[in-house]
């Protein structure tokens, strides 16, 4: 289940969906339950977009949303595989091959292979 955003929370969607207006709320007024699930289920067109958008966290931001992961406070299973890919490989540039490998490890994710 989601959780109350934090003025943090708040402050990474609005940078990843700066479309909604500064705000963290479907247009049904209901408050988004994650952060990336809706960017990459509502707000982005394709996965270079996700990309794009995620390429405008912080590594300090990346790593903020691996902790919440790793607490259940985040989703990341039900993001797009593409964008799962991606989130994945920023966590690992941006933050650490460890964190992305602790986090894949702990919601029991291998890691992809190229085709």
């Amino acid at each position: 289940m989601g959780r109350e955003f934090s003025d943090r929370d708040k402050e990474i969607f609005n940078k990843l969906a700066p479309e909604n207006g500064g705000t963290h709320m479907s247009p049904m007024g209901h408050p988004y339950p994650f952060i990336l699930r809706p960017i990459s289920h509502k707000f982005v067109e394709d996965s270079d977009d996700f990309r794009e958008r995620l390429e405008r966290l912080t590594g300090e931001e990346l790593d903020y949303l691996v902790e919440l992961a790793l607490k259940g406070e985040e989703d990341i299973r039900s993001l797009e595989d593409e964008d799962v890919d991606t989130f994945f490989e920023l966590v690992a540039e941006k933050v650490s091959e460890e964190k992305a490998k602790e986090l894949r490890l702990h919601l029991g994710m291998a890691p992809t292979t190229p085709a």
